[in-house]
């Protein structure tokens, strides 16, 4: 039976890419109108539509002529395809999955996305501006992260090793979200949303070109979810427990202020993010359906940037930014009659982190020839403040444990990139950046990349590039004076080197086809494991990681409205050590986006099908590290996450006196789904929502 399924699952994936071929080709009056034009015609359409991108090399560039696999989301699919946060947009694209643990979104990228990690073998730029932060060098993509979709114009994915350019955190890509102009307003816009589990956002926002080059944005907005009123854990289910019924426990509130304003070739922008989240799972051992334990992450950043393009085909731009995270956890233990080292019933495990970092960038962009450009420069990072802070409330602190480390270790960047014409079908790329750090010394990373257009049409690109990401202060220096875990001053950064191969193809008019193979090897990999010696918990270089993948995609738009894509990966990353398969790493992915206008330029209606592939639990890993007592009578054998398809509809209108109406199910079906819980849950597997639906109204004015 289970081989059975497993074929009639494999089989639908094949459906994807003939359905969305089927519709995009399928002659509509405009298209049958447009095609008596000829060759020329069909030309001159294709080659306007090829969109650019900014982040692969830093200054502007056909996606055809960048050293990377690129994919870019519009804020016209957001809107479509009825996206809420940025996480969803994420699950979207090509060779990307995302995992949840009912308190923060894990991005996976080909294949690694382990759990507990911190998000932080990714960049993440907004405008720019680099959004993670100086104690985990973790990013929050779920209802945390720190902008609005209804603000973001663009999102720029660049896939691969980027530290050549951008250093640290750069390891599986770069990811760019480019926010609106003012402009695009025109005036102020209110917006009010309605979902499943009592969930409520509102937003006010005012944007206009003032005067010739300046231009405003403002916005504010709120949002408060009750989150599922009743989870249901089996590891918990005895009556001690509440028979594993969590109450009450999954609520979660955010706001955030947004401001840009842009006077010439002056930007100045300010956020401000506060999100609160209620944790239903009883992470670390801690009460279960506890109503309080919680978590809070608040973030802002003001920023400077100066950009001008001078004679001579030179660019230059420089930037400053004041940036500030703090992190802060609520976690209620247990303390039972008769303890003397804490006072009964519960001891409160407050945990926080607070980081203040000053950042700045030079950078210039020469054209010498009509052939030949060099892009060239420096960044530093000044962390004002890396502070770690952990305590027990009425407890021992010498039983109990208590941390109070602060640091403030800088680093800074001189990188250099050159880009050769060869013939007019012919790039040759090739750069290096240099990192010193004060904590560890220096990484060098460069990157190659030839780029052969033998056709119209019809691009290959061969590229190699290498990455490090640093060690965080979290990993080097957190302890709680011998409790469950110390510190590891002496960690190495992490190194990535990574080889790809990219066929791009313009198909007729419409289509456009990627197919990228890449290969990948993780050194000195940082992982926390038990010490033998003591049995505390450390952060080591222990693991090197190994990966084979091929992503397949088409997509493309027809003149009579239709639009959409469809991807297939195949990905395979092992501990070469050990030879087991990485755990939370989906062997296959499969997607199905598809935009169909119901009513010309007014009402449309946004589909989406995601595949995700079995996944491995922490199960195995977790019974070994027991005493042999504890463990399970027959040796410990690995233990999956399901595989599973996710459906999404909605029903998108616009044009309507200004109005704007947005109406969305998701996970259409209601299928039941999990992903792998991480080392600090009991649940093997943590499940995720059912249906859900949300209503949104949006007016301008």
């Amino acid at each position: 039976m289970q081989t059975a399924a497993r074929k009639k699952v494999n089989n639908k994936l094949y459906y994807f890419p003939v359905l969305l071929f089927c519709l995009l080709c399928f002659p509509s009056p405009v298209y049958t109108q447009s095609s008596g034009s000829g060759g020329a015609a069909d030309e001159s359409i294709l080659f306007l539509e090829i969109p650019s991108v900014y982040s692969a090399s830093k200054y502007e560039q056909k996606i055809t002529e960048a050293p990377s696999s690129v994919s870019i989301i519009t804020a016209d699919e957001i809107r479509k395809y009825g996206y809420r946060n940025f996480a969803e947009i994420l699950r979207s694209i090509r060779g990307f999955f995302i995992s949840n643990d009912r308190n923060y979104s894990y991005l996976g990228i080909r294949g690694f996305s382990l759990p507990s990690d911190y998000n932080d073998r990714v960049l993440i730029l907004v405008d720019g501006i680099r959004v993670n932060d100086n104690i985990y060098d973790s990013v929050l993509l779920g209802n945390d992260f720190p902008l609005e979709t209804d603000l973001i114009d663009r999102i720029e994915v660049v896939r691969g090793p980027g530290s050549s350019l951008y250093g640290s955190n750069a390891f599986f890509a770069v990811i760019n979200v480019l926010t609106r102009p003012g402009r695009d307003l025109k005036g102020f816009e209110i917006s009010g949303e309605a979902g499943t589990n009592n969930t409520y956002k509102t937003r006010l926002s005012f944007g206009d070109r003032l005067q010739q080059r300046r231009e405003l944005l403002l916005s504010a907005s709120y949002f408060d979810s009750d989150g599922n009123e009743r989870l249901f854990y089996e590891e918990f289910d005895a009556p001690e427990t509440n028979n594993g019924v969590a109450t009450g426990s999954d609520s979660e509130k955010y706001k955030n202020l947004f401001a840009k304003f842009t006077v010439n070739d002056f930007t100045l922008q300010g956020d401000y993010h506060h999100r609160k989240k209620w944790i239903p799972t009883s992470p670390w051992e801690t009460i279960f359906n506890h109503d309080n334990t919680h978590t809070i992450d608040e973030s802002y950043w003001i920023d400077l940037k100066y950009e001008h393009a001078y004679p001579k085909r030179l660019n230059v731009l420089a930037r400053i930014n004041y940036n500030y995270y703090k992190y802060y956890g609520w976690y209620p233990y247990a303390c039972e009659t008769g303890d003397d080292t804490c006072v009964p019933p519960v001891v409160v495990n407050k945990d926080s982190a607070y980081g203040k970092w000053l950042y700045g960038e030079l950078q210039a962009n020469a054209l010498l020839t009509e052939r030949h450009r060099v892009t060239a420069g420096a960044d530093y990072h000044n962390n004002i403040r890396q502070h770690q802070k952990t305590f027990y409330s009425d407890a021992d602190p010498e039983v109990w444990g208590r941390l109070d480390d602060r640091r403030d270790l800088d680093n800074w960047a001189l990188f250099i990139q050159d880009e050769i014409s060869v013939t007019d079908g012919l790039l040759l790329h090739a750069g290096v950046r240099n990192d010193q750090y004060q904590s560890f010394g220096n990484a060098v990373s460069p990157r190659a990349a030839i780029i052969y257009d033998p056709f119209k049409g019809t691009t290959f690109k061969a590229v190699y590039s290498r990455a490090f990401r640093a060690p965080s202060v979290y990993e080097l220096y957190y302890n709680d004076v011998g409790v469950s875990a110390k510190a590891n001053p002496d960690l190495k950064p992490e190194t990535i080197n990574t080889y790809e191969l990219i066929y791009e193809q313009y198909l007729g008019k419409y289509l456009r086809g990627t197919v990228a193979g890449f290969h990948y090897k993780i050194e000195d990999l940082i992982r926390q494991y038990p010490d033998p010696a003591d049995g505390l918990l450390v952060f080591n270089n222990v693991d090197t990681v190994t990966a084979n993948g091929m992503e397949l995609e088409v997509g493309g738009k027809s003149e009579s409205g239709f639009e959409g894509w469809v991807s297939y990966t195949y990905q395979k990353t092992e501990n070469r050590e050990t030879g087991d398969v990485l755990t939370n790493s989906p062997e296959h992915l499969a997607k199905a986006n598809l935009i169909v206008p119901l009513i010309r330029d007014r009402l449309f209606l946004g589909m989406e099908e995601q595949y995700t592939g079995r996944r491995r639990t922490l199960h195995r890993e977790k019974q070994e590290a027991l005493p042999e007592g504890l463990r399970e009578e027959v040796f410990p054998s690995d233990h999956y996450a399901g595989s599973y398809f996710i459906t999404n509809a909605t029903l998108y209108a616009k044009n309507i006196n200004n109005l704007q109406v947005s109406a969305g199910v998701y996970n259409l079906f209601d299928r039941k789904y999990a992903d792998p819980g991480a080392g600090e849950h009991l649940q093997d597997t943590i499940e995720q929502d059912g249906r859900t639906f949300r209503l949104k109204l949006t007016y301008s004015f």
